[in-house]
């Protein structure tokens, strides 16, 4: 392998960040010609219980906000895994086989999760909190008009993506703690009642304030605990 100088390693490191700038550039310009699409699956698991529903634009801006918001979203959709890989490229020729062993898998394995996660979220929680939500509005005491907000919806719904996609990076965090020695198998499972105490928490803090949507959040996550158990190295 060819030994590379400190300045050559700058150079290196500044040709593949700009190759990262220049794909998020790209992905904001081609986000902002498909954002009407994500928009429109976005607001399928609304209207799909909702059919006569609408949503309200409360300002001149918000369409143009809206769009902006959805291309940037694409464009860090796309760019992430490319991102990851440019970094994979410029570390890989300095790591030891075991050390190349150990991380290539996290790479991959961290966006399989997230879109595991976004996807649980968007096809199984989103309708059950949705409906919720529209059948409390439905049936409130007073006379009321049900107009959502669009930004205010889509910042709900993709804030839930996102919490489902971090939430499912638990295994992996589990894993990545026992094989460097933090976290050892014996203690993993010790500390299991404490560790579905606290998925129970968080699941309460993270989701909407009904019982079906808390579990929904709380049962995967205590799953994934229960499986970074299987994968982790005894003592």
């Amino acid at each position: 392998m060819r030994k590379m100088t400190l300045g050559q390693h700058f150079v290196e490191l500044r040709r593949r960040i700009l190759w990262v700038l220049f794909v998020f550039v790209c992905a904001v310009c081609l986000g902002w010609y498909i954002s009407p699409v994500l928009q429109s699956f976005l607001t399928e698991p609304l209207l799909n219980i909702w059919q006569d529903g609408s949503f309200l634009y409360s300002g001149l801006t918000d369409g143009l906000m809206i769009r902006f918001s959805l291309s940037i979203l694409f464009s860090l959709f796309v760019t992430t895994p490319f991102a990851l890989w440019q970094l994979w490229a410029y570390i890989a020729p300095g790591l030891h086989k075991n050390e190349k062993n150990f991380i290539w898998p996290i790479l991959i394995c961290s966006p399989v999760l997230f879109l595991l996660g976004a996807g649980f979220a968007f096809y199984i929680l989103l309708p059950f909190v949705f409906n919720f939500f529209i059948e409390l509005n439905q049936n409130a005491p007073v006379p009321a008009v049900l107009l959502p907000v669009a930004k205010d919806y889509l910042s709900f719904a993709i804030g839930l993506l996102k919490v489902f996609g971090l939430a499912f990076q638990l295994p992996l965090i589990l894993v990545l703690l026992n094989r460097i020695g933090i976290l050892p198998k014996d203690s993993a499972i010790k500390m299991r009642r404490y560790a579905i105490v606290l998925i129970v928490v968080v699941a309460a803090v993270l989701t909407p304030p009904d019982v079906v949507s808390q579990i929904l959040l709380a049962v995967p996550m205590w799953l994934l605990f229960e499986l970074s158990i299987l994968f982790m190295k005894k003592d």
